[in-house]
C-alpha cells in the first residue's frame, strides 16, 4: 500500500465531505471487519478490525459479550435460530439473550481470561490476519464505505446548521420546480418552498441570494434546512449587517411588520443616550437603508422611533402620514387624527399603511379624520355619518376613493356611480345626505323668496346645480 497516497486520499475526502480524519478512518474500519466477516467469519460473529494509517497494518479481533444465566433465555424456549430473534421479551418486560458461543461468553469463564471482567463488558479474541478478499466482501466493504460516509456527511451538516436557525445564509440557486427552489449552501442542499418566496421578486439558476433559515429539521433521510426571504425577521438580520451599532446592541430593533415584496415597516430604539436610532439605521445619504432595500428587491421600508408612550408609538408608526392627536381607548385601541388631506396616506393603499402600523404596534387602529381648531381636535364626519349609509356602502365607496363625506360632496352623482353595488337613486341620496351634513346652510338658504309654492324636487335641483357651480369655480 503506498502510505503516502492514502493519507492524501484520506484528507481530501475528509476536506470534501466536511468530517474528519477520524471518522473516515472509522468507516475504513467497519468496512474491513464487514469485508472479512463476509469472506472469513462465522454465523453471529463480531468482528472489529483496527488499522494503522501509518504502517498500514490491519488487525482483525473478534468481540464476546459477557454474560450470566440471569440474562439467557429459558432452555424450552429455544428453537430455530435461523427464524427466532436472538433475544425474547418475558412477560415482566425484561429482554432475554439466546445464547451464541460466537458472540457470547458466560462470566466465569471470562474471568478466568479478566478478573475485573464485568456483565456486559467486552473481550476481544484475536484473529488470523488476512490480505485477500474476494469480490464479494470487497463490493460489501465498499457498500458499508458509502453508507458510513453518508451519515457521517449528514451529521456533519446536522452540527453545523443545528444552531444556525434565524440566521442569514448564502446559497446558489440550483433548481426550480413549481412549488419549491433547492438551494445549494455548499455543504448541503436546502429547500426554498413557494410560500417563503416574495411575490414580486424572480429567480433564477444560478443566481446568488441571501436567504433566513426559517427550519433545520433532521428525519430518516437526514437534515433538511427550510429557507425564506419573506420572513419579517430577515430585515432584522439584514440590518445587523448593515448597522454596527445594531450588532454593537447600542441601537436595537424593537418591532417589525412586514408585507413581503411591498412595504415594511420596522421600531427601533436606542440604549445610549446621543445616538440617534432611525439616522444609524438610515446611514449617511441612506447608504445603509439602500443596501437592505437593494438586497430584497426595491421593498420600502419604513423606520420610524419606539416610545414607551403608547401614543407617541402609535402616531410615528402613521409615518408618512401627518398625525394630529391620538386618543387611547380600552382593549388596546388607538383612534388616530389625521388632517382630511392626509387620510388616504394615512390608510395607504389598500389599506396597508394603517395595517402595517397595527401590527407593528400592537394596537387596533382606527384613522379618523379631523381638525384642529382652537379648542383642539375636532373630529370630522365619517361616510357612516350619512343617511342610509352603512358598512357594506362605505367600504364600497371607500373602494372607489371616497373616504369621507367632503370627498362625497366635492364629487358628482355620477362619479358616486361609479362605486360597486350603487345605483343612481342612492347615489342621489347619498350625495343630499353629504349637503344636509356639512353644508345645512343650503338647505335654509333654499326658502323661495315669493310666496309662489316651490317643489322640493326644484329646491333639491337648485342645491345641486350651485354646488355643481361651486366646484366649478
Amino acid at each position: 500500500m503506498d502510505l503516502k497516497q492514502f493519507a492524501s486520499a484520506l484528507s481530501q475526502i475528509s476536506e470534501e465531505k466536511g468530517i474528519s480524519q477520524e471518522k473516515v478512518l472509522e468507516t475504513i474500519e467497519m468496512a474491513l471487519a464487514a469485508a472479512y466477516k463476509k469472506e472469513y467469519g462465522e454465523r453471529g460473529q463480531i468482528i472489529r478490525a483496527q488499522f494503522n494509517p501509518k504502517t498500514g497494518e490491519v488487525k482483525f479481533f473478534q468481540i464476546k459479550i459477557v454474560v450470566d444465566e440471569s440474562m439467557l433465555k429459558p432452555e424450552e424456549a429455544d428453537g430455530d435460530e435461523e427464524s427466532e430473534p436472538s433475544f425474547v421479551e418475558t412477560m415482566d418486560g425484561d429482554k432475554k439473550i439466546r445464547f451464541n458461543e460466537e458472540r457470547h461468553i458466560m462470566l466465569d469463564e471470562a474471568k478466568k481470561i479478566d478478573k475485573d471482567i464485568a456483565v456486559g463488558g467486552e473481550l476481544e479474541f484475536a484473529l488470523e490476519t488476512r490480505e485477500d478478499f474476494g469480490r464479494i466482501a470487497a463490493q460489501t466493504a465498499k457498500q458499508v464505505i458509502i453508507q458510513r460516509i453518508r451519515e457521517a456527511e449528514r451529521e456533519a451538516v446536522w452540527n453545523e446548521y443545528k444552531d444556525k436557525e434565524s440566521e442569514l445564509v448564502s446559497g446558489i440557486i440550483q433548481r426550480i420546480e413549481p412549488n419549491n427552489i433547492f438551494v445549494d449552501l455548499g455543504k448541503t442542499i436546502a429547500v426554498f418552498p413557494k410560500e417563503e418566496q416574495v411575490y414580486s421578486e424572480r429567480y433564477f439558476s444560478g443566481a446568488r441570494m441571501k436567504f433566513y433559515i426559517l427550519a433545520v429539521n433532521t428525519d430518516s433521510k437526514g437534515p433538511s434546512i427550510v429557507l425564506s426571504r419573506s420572513h419579517p425577521k430577515m430585515i432584522s438580520r439584514l440590518f445587523e449587517l448593515e448597522v454596527p451599532e445594531i450588532g454593537a446592541g447600542t441601537v436595537e430593533i424593537k418591532s417589525i411588520a412586514r408585507e413581503a415584496g411591498s412595504r415594511t415597516k420596522i421600531a427601533v430604539s436606542s440604549n445610549e443616550e446621543g445616538i440617534d436610532p432611525v439616522g444609524s439605521c438610515v446611514g449617511q445619504k441612506g447608504t445603509r437603508v439602500m443596501a437592505v432595500i437593494s438586497e430584497i428587491g426595491g421593498e420600502k421600508i419604513d423606520i420610524i422611533e419606539w416610545s414607551e408612550e403608547p401614543e407617541a408609538f402609535v402616531s410615528n408608526a402613521m409615518s408618512p402620514a401627518k398625525v394630529t392627536g391620538v386618543k387611547i381607548l380600552p382593549r388596546r385601541i388607538a383612534k388616530v387624527y389625521v388632517p382630511e388631506n392626509q387620510l388616504s396616506l394615512a390608510i395607504g393603499k389598500n389599506g396597508q399603511n394603517v395595517r402595517l402600523a397595527a401590527k407593528l404596534t400592537g394596537w387596533k387602529i382606527d384613522v379618523i379624520g379631523a381638525v384642529l381648531t382652537a379648542e383642539g381636535v375636532k373630529e370630522e364626519s365619517k361616510l357612516e355619518d350619512l343617511e342610509g349609509v352603512g358598512e357594506k356602502i362605505a367600504g364600497a365607496l371607500r373602494d372607489a376613493g371616497f373616504n369621507t363625506p367632503e370627498n362625497i360632496l366635492n364629487s358628482s352623482i355620477e362619479e358616486i356611480m361609479k362605486a360597486e353595488g350603487i345605483g343612481e337613486k342612492t347615489a342621489e341620496k347619498i350625495f343630499k345626505s353629504a349637503q344636509k351634513l356639512l353644508k345645512p346652510e343650503i338647505i335654509a338658504e333654499a326658502e323661495p323668496e315669493s310666496e309662489e309654492p316651490v317643489s322640493a324636487e326644484a329646491t333639491e335641483g337648485k342645491e345641486i346645480a350651485e354646488e355643481k357651480s361651486e366646484a366649478i369655480s
